[in-house]
């Protein structure tokens, strides 16, 4: 890895040294989740919340083929007006450093660069997972796998509500992926507190979270945890009101024909539209409060 070209913002690298606690941040929830400049105004109070907590923030993004772990304001300014920027997962990780390229990185990406930096702990939105057809198109995030593979506890706010949740719980079982529910029995669902779904675990202190990922280590498990951290009851779109939206955003999804990595821009996208707005002030809202959790996780961790 020393030949990798890889930087550390200031901070980060302060941080690190010290042994203090850090949270990996995801990019492409600026380049491609967000319009500007909501995007980096998301991305820094994302950051604040991280610092107020306790903490380092280190967003990660791959710039010029240099993968950043941090990212000074000047460069969240640069990336969240950038264009063409790749959308990067663990295939795509390698051509866009060679390539010289831009990258934002996925769930899975990021996942990847925080544990070569030393970072256990990941805060994002929400995973990807299976999508729905999925038994006809075998479309099914990295994300999952990457969960499988590399030891990271990652702070989400469940899967995504466009998936097959049924099938994605399976897919994380199937690969020995601790899917823990954070103060409530429900699996939450991004936007919603529940899902339907009764949780396979349930954790209720972040350092009982951050004892848990050791315990993972020290027993010698691969991958990660999920961290499913249910949106703050204030801000909540309830399944009954955005589910109609979502079955709506997909059919035209399925009819426009968009497929792979254009899915879910399309769909956040289109839920922005549908509701007025509305999905976007709750991603926002969630994405902060899983930051708050991460780093308190990342806190407790350290110690």
């Amino acid at each position: 890895m020393t030949t990798l070209p890889l930087t550390y913002s200031p901070e980060v690298a302060t941080a690190l040294k010290a042994g203090a606690p850090v949270v990996a941040l995801e990019s492409t929830i600026i380049t491609h989740g967000m319009p500007y400049p909501q995007n980096v105004e998301t991305a820094q109070m994302v950051e604040a919340d991280v610092r107020a907590a306790g903490a380092t923030p280190a967003t990660i993004a791959i710039l010029n083929g240099v993968l950043h772990i941090g990212l000074t304001d000047a460069q969240l300014t640069e990336l969240a007006q950038a264009t063409d920027v790749m959308k990067v997962s663990r295939a795509d990780m390698p051509v866009c450093i060679a390539k010289g390229a831009t990258g934002a990185t996925t769930v899975a990406a990021t996942m990847i660069a925080a544990h070569m930096a030393g970072i256990s702990v990941f805060a994002t939105g929400g995973i990807g997972g299976v999508h729905r057809g999925a038994q006809e198109t075998f479309d099914i995030s990295a994300d999952l796998l990457e969960l499988g593979e590399t030891p990271v506890t990652v702070v989400a706010a469940g899967p995504k509500a466009i998936l097959d949740i049924p099938k994605t719980l399976e897919v994380l079982e199937t690969h020995g992926v601790p899917v823990i529910a954070y103060g409530q029995d429900a699996l939450p669902a991004f936007w919603s507190r529940e899902s339907g779904i009764t949780a396979p675990l349930r954790l209720d202190d972040p350092a009982l979270i951050a004892k848990s990922a050791k315990t993972r280590a020290a027993m010698g498990l691969k991958g990660g945890q999920l961290v499913a951290n249910p949106i703050p009851l204030a801000d909540e779109i309830t399944r009954d009101i955005i589910m109609p939206y979502v079955e709506q955003a997909l059919a035209e999804a399925e009819a426009q024909g968009i497929a792979a990595k254009a899915v879910t821009p399309f769909l956040l996208q289109r839920m922005f539209e549908l509701t007025e707005g509305r999905s976007l002030v709750a991603n926002i809202a969630l994405v902060r409060n899983n930051a708050r959790l991460a780093a308190q996780i990342a806190v407790a961790y350290a110690l």
